[in-house]
């Protein structure tokens, strides 16, 4: 059961401590109040764990300051919608995600140079770019390949972010310790970038990693939905991540494994945007590049990418995260769908184009909106 307050409620101590007494009343209960920022709103809640089926919601629903009482009976309490308002975003080293604006992370699925990683940070930086991806760890379906050049790295990819003013990196960590190699690597050098940790599609339902992940709240999280798993076995996945502490999720679609096979590497399952957004409060991502997996173009001359890209922005997608690197041909993890750097500006005005028609959308059908 979760007892919804009023939105912007000034003194919301006095009613959680309301929801608390009347909670004592009913044996089992266990009170946790959590609070969420939204696009224009903040919002706070107290979750009823326990018991609930037999507790009346009147004694909860006549409290002053209390909007609304619901009962829960999807697994994901926390980052489910369950008819509750807007999306709760979140902002990191000044970067605000939610669902007014898209964001992409535009950068190397793999760190390789610093002379490959200075000019991304600098092809972003002269488009006005503020966000990328940087692949220091790698996991690879075969262990011959190319697994990332980890902690070694983290100093010159920081020192360029922050040189060129990128301010939040995507970036994959495949084990807890991750999390302390990249804590210490941005202290060491004065913090001067932000990173968004990225849970990838092998480590879905890595459980004692997405608890460590929720533990460590530092971090916002970029979750990719597992390549063979349901999408509510995915979403569970990310309320592993909530209930240890950490509900600044950003949910990422990144395609799905099937018997099809080619011409794509996964099928692209961006039609999922709104059904993610309808399902849970969490900032719905994109990922291109590993859906379509290939740089070819169409006969327009737009290439898959941009094709793919524009299912899932005009469907609202509040992220892109997509590949690119200085020379594809040199890159070493995924060079065949990496974009060049020239192909940076025209998939910026792409999704900036594919934005205004969603929002034009959304404007002309106020009472589906």
């Amino acid at each position: 059961m979760i007892v919804i307050l009023e939105p912007d409620l000034g003194g919301q101590e006095a009613t959680v401590a309301a929801v608390r007494t009347a909670a004592a009343r009913f044996p089992g209960l266990t009170v946790r109040p959590y609070e969420f920022k939204g696009t224009t709103h903040r919002f706070a809640e107290v979750h009823l764990l326990g018991p609930t089926a037999g507790v009346p919601a009147e004694p909860f629903e006549r409290l002053p300051g209390v909007r609304q009482v619901v009962r829960v009976s999807a697994k994901y309490r926390l980052i489910g919608r369950h008819g509750r308002g807007e999306t709760a975003g979140f902002e990191h080293h000044g970067v605000r995600i939610d669902d007014a604006s898209v964001h992409v992370f535009a950068g190397l699925c793999a760190v390789d140079t610093p002379a490959h990683v200075d000019a991304m940070m600098a092809a972003l930086a002269r488009e006005g770019v503020v966000t990328t991806r940087m692949g220091a760890y790698k996991p690879r379906s075969s262990p011959y390949d190319f697994q990332g050049l980890g902690k070694e790295c983290l100093p010159w990819v920081f020192e360029s972010a922050g040189r060129h003013g990128i301010k939040l990196i995507a970036m994959e960590a495949t084990d807890a310790s991750h999390l302390d190699e990249i804590e210490d690597a941005l202290e060491r050098a004065g913090q001067p970038t932000g990173v968004m940790i990225q849970i990838g599609t092998r480590n879905a339902q890595n459980y004692e990693l997405l608890k460590q992940v929720g533990r460590r709240q530092e971090f916002p999280v970029l979750f990719k939905r597992g390549m063979g798993i349901t999408l509510e076995e995915s979403l569970n996945a990310c309320e592993y991540i909530a209930s240890e502490g950490n509900a600044r999720i950003v949910f990422c679609l990144r395609g799905v494994k099937s018997h099809l096979g080619e011409p794509h590497r996964n099928l692209v399952d961006f039609a999922h945007v709104p059904v993610v957004r309808r399902q849970t409060r969490l900032p719905v991502c994109i990922d291109p590049s590993h859906s379509v997996g290939t740089g070819l173009a169409a006969p327009d001359g737009l290439p898959d990418i941009f094709h793919a890209t524009a299912q899932g922005v005009v469907a609202g997608a509040a992220a892109v995260l997509v590949d690119f690197h200085p020379q594809p041909a040199c890159a070493l993890c995924d060079g065949g769908q990496a974009l060049t750097l020239a192909m940076l500006g025209p998939l910026l005005d792409h999704v900036r184009r594919m934005r205004a028609a969603y929002e034009a959308s959304v404007a002309a059908c106020p009472a589906v909106a």
